[in-house]
């Protein structure tokens, strides 16, 4: 089968697609016809050799995928051959074939196109379970989102959105707030061009966010301390601006804020019945028509680096999806 193969720690540019064989199914897994497969920034950081996670050489990267179960391993119920269905696959997305577990693997709506599953299983859960579970986001509360144009930053604009909140949304550009807007924003702030903070605190009458949405790090999360209410929760989604952030405790306890981490990930190890609810919501949203994934562009497998140039490169609105 063609597969983008990793064999060495390499730059994005450096991808290419070769012929490798098909996995084989295990009792207890299912083999996907991949039609779809998500890019995000963490498969960069894997082939860079830069991610928490180093998997053997060689490995195929890529954490998720929308498909049909082509075949079902011995053992598996819930499941057959013909199933529309998105997955979590870890590794192995960028393929035209990949073996995925049952306990990641969701059947998908009839009216959700495979592009659509393969941009869900990672940054939908993670803003749902970030503003439902961690942040305990109100209806009528205000919501900040950076990044608002991004995969993950949209979904949690919709997200807010759909739960009720006020949204204020930050991207780079008219362009990239078009995208916010269109995803439910009520406030558009061009970061290159205004203050963040002074507008957030205008919007707000001088009260601040309620909730902070913060996938960037650095500045932008040092910044969002001086915009955050009284008992507000600034939560901490990852560090896309390549800077990891300290936080002084006094400013937690002066304006009685929470800062709050999300690791959607580990969720499989210590909460895993937070996964098939979380999805279950989801699902239910996409259906209610409150939430529909952002597709900023698909590639041909082959042109794996380009996508991942132009997700690297911050030059993308949405998800950016492979179609084998």
């Amino acid at each position: 089968m063609r597969a983008v193969v990793v064999d060495r720690w390499m730059e994005p540019e450096e991808l290419r697609v070769s012929e490798t064989p098909a996995p084989d199914l295990a009792p207890g897994s299912l083999l996907i016809d991949v039609k779809a497969a998500g890019c995000n920034f963490f498969d960069i950081l894997m082939c860079q050799g830069r991610y928490q996670v180093k998997p053997d050489f060689p490995f195929i990267p890529g954490g998720e995928v929308g498909g049909i179960v082509e075949a079902v391993g011995e053992g598996v119920t819930g499941f057959a051959p013909g199933d529309r269905i998105c997955a979590s696959t870890g590794l192995g997305g960028y393929a035209e074939r990949v073996v995925v577990s049952p306990r990641g693997t969701w059947k998908i709506p009839d009216s959700m196109s495979f592009a659509e599953g393969a941009a869900l299983p990672v940054i939908y859960p993670t803003s749902y379970a970030g503003l439902v579970v961690r942040a305990g986001l109100r209806q009528g509360e205000t919501l900040l989102v950076h990044a608002a144009a991004g995969g993950v930053g949209s979904s949690a604009v919709q997200i807010g959105r759909a739960l009720g909140a006020r949204v204020i949304a930050t991207a780079g550009g008219a362009d990239k707030l078009e995208v916010a807007r269109k995803a439910g924003a009520e406030v558009l702030i061009d970061y290159r061009e205004e203050d963040f903070v002074a507008r957030v605190m205008e919007a707000t009458e001088g009260k601040g966010a309620d909730v902070i949405y913060d996938p960037v790090g650095g500045d932008i999360f040092d910044r969002s301390l001086k915009c955050i209410a009284w008992n507000g929760r600034l939560l901490a989604i990852g560090f896309a601006g390549g800077v990891i952030p300290t936080v002084k405790v006094n400013r937690i306890l002066l304006k009685n804020i929470a800062v709050i981490g999300l690791h959607w990930g580990a969720y499989a190890q210590h909460e895993p019945e937070r996964i098939p609810e979380t999805f279950r919501a989801l699902f239910d949203l996409y259906e209610e028509g409150a939430i529909r994934p952002v597709i900023h562009g698909t590639y041909a497998l082959e042109q794996a680096k380009e996508a991942l140039l132009e997700l690297s490169g911050r030059r993308t609105t949405g998800k950016v999806i492979l179609e084998p």
